[in-house]
């Protein structure tokens, strides 16, 4: 366009030129009607970016890795005049999100809709947006922009897999104390029952002291006796292991998809979040009171609770944390733990090979907290650290474990009794 636009500037300081030399007026007129073609052209690109509607719906502001964003885009001219095209350019952070679209000529009132079906890849809170709009006129001479710099956010929650089983130590299933305190959910607790209220739900009701005392009364239940389970994730700097191919938006960002295929890229981290996303589903399915804590890196304790507004807080967590604490896992145990109740089960997810953070666990043992390690071999991910000592060291420590390789298959492995 530079180039068309050159070419008439010249033409019209030829044309002045020739005709001041000649007097000839018809000179004069090629130069002012080159001039006015300038102008309007100027003025129709200026237009055709202006008076134009743009609107983006987002289906749903969550996803998950594994499934799709979906997306709407529409594109109203609100003018009398005509828009010969337009190029959408979509700036969103999302991997592999290409919503950019050149929109077809738009009589005066219509509009133009097209929809994006993108696959999330990668977990992380993303921004959708800016968009830029792009026009020019009919005979190519100008290009305009205009930037649109509405944003909007998209949580991408880490992958989990469908675990049916997983074997806490033996004699760690129950043994809990009776709590002797109501709950509103459902346990294998039922102690009385009492008159139906409104709001009660249906599954409730027990029908034969319904009949007996001719009026709906329903079941109540207590907190079931069975120790509350921790989750508690090593996102330290020390831990982190990872592939060389692996590559992340900005260097320090979310981890950028290689092809098209569902797969768990090849770091500790990501092996680290994809276990207790997974861990958090189980237990909180298995009507458990699951507790949480990690330095992702800033401070996140959610305290033992259930139901899936619990579920919903740790995977919004999962989703962005990050192996970029300068705390070690010794140093978080040490300050989190003295506020942990006897009788729980501890599960500690690491790939962590300094031995430290097990002298912290022997004490939790002694001290009536069961510690259950879930160690991601740094191995198996190219690295020259060793992992014999830690697994002697808990083996030595009497510290139940599970080991996880890369690219084993998650299922499996953590469906089998910790060693």
């Amino acid at each position: 366009m530079s180039v068309r636009r050159n070419s008439i500037y010249l033409l019209i300081i030829i044309s002045l030129l020739v005709g001041l030399f000649t007097g000839r007026a018809v000179f004069f007129n090629f130069a002012y009607l080159m001039g006015i073609l300038m102008v309007l052209a100027y003025l129709w690109a200026w237009t055709a970016v202006r008076w134009v509607n743009i609107s983006r719906k987002t289906r749903a502001r969550r996803a998950q890795v594994g499934r799709y964003l979906d997306e709407a885009f529409t594109v109203q001219n609100v003018a009398w005049i005509p828009k010969l095209w337009m190029e959408v350019r979509d700036y969103s952070e999302l991997p592999g999100h290409r919503a950019s679209n050149v929109v077809p000529a738009l009589l005066p009132r219509g509009r133009f809709r097209w929809y994006v079906h993108t696959p999330c890849l990668t977990r992380g809170e993303f921004r959708l947006g800016a968009l830029t709009l792009s026009a020019g006129d009919p005979f190519g001479l100008f290009m305009l922009q205009r930037r649109l710099d509405a944003t909007s956010k998209v949580t991408v929650l880490p992958l989990t897999v469908d675990l049916l089983t997983f074997h806490l130590p033996v004699g760690l299933l129950s043994g809990g104390l009776a709590q002797r305190q109501r709950t509103h959910n459902i346990t294998t607790n039922a102690v009385g029952v009492r008159e139906y209220v409104s709001g009660d739900s249906i599954n409730r009701v027990h029908w034969r002291s319904t009949a007996r005392r001719d009026q709906l009364m329903v079941k109540e239940f207590e907190l079931d006796p069975m120790m509350d389970v921790w989750i508690f994730v090593d996102f330290s700097t020390a831990s982190l292991y990872e592939n060389e191919s692996v590559r992340r938006i900005n260097g320090t960002g979310a981890v950028l998809p290689q092809g098209n295929a569902v797969t768990i890229p090849s770091s500790t981290e990501e092996y680290t979040v994809v276990i207790a996303a997974t861990l958090a589903k189980y237990f909180i399915a298995e009507q458990r009171a699951l507790g949480f804590a990690a330095y992702t890196p800033k401070r996140t304790v959610y305290q033992a609770e259930r139901g899936e507004r619990q579920l919903a807080r740790i995977m919004q967590t999962l989703a962005t944390a990050r192996s970029q604490s300068d705390y070690t896992l010794a140093q978080a145990l040490t300050l989190e733990t003295p506020h942990l109740a006897r009788g729980i089960t501890l599960i500690v997810i690491t790939s962590c090979v300094d031995s430290a953070w097990l002298t912290e666990a022997q004490i939790l043992a002694r001290k009536g907290i069961r510690p259950l390690c879930i160690f991601i071999d740094p191995s198996s991910f190219g690295s020259a650290a060793s992992s014999d000592n830690v697994r002697g060291m808990m083996r030595l420590g009497k510290i139940p474990s599970v080991h996880v390789r890369y690219q084993d298959n998650l299922v499996s492995v953590l469906s089998q009794r910790p060693q």
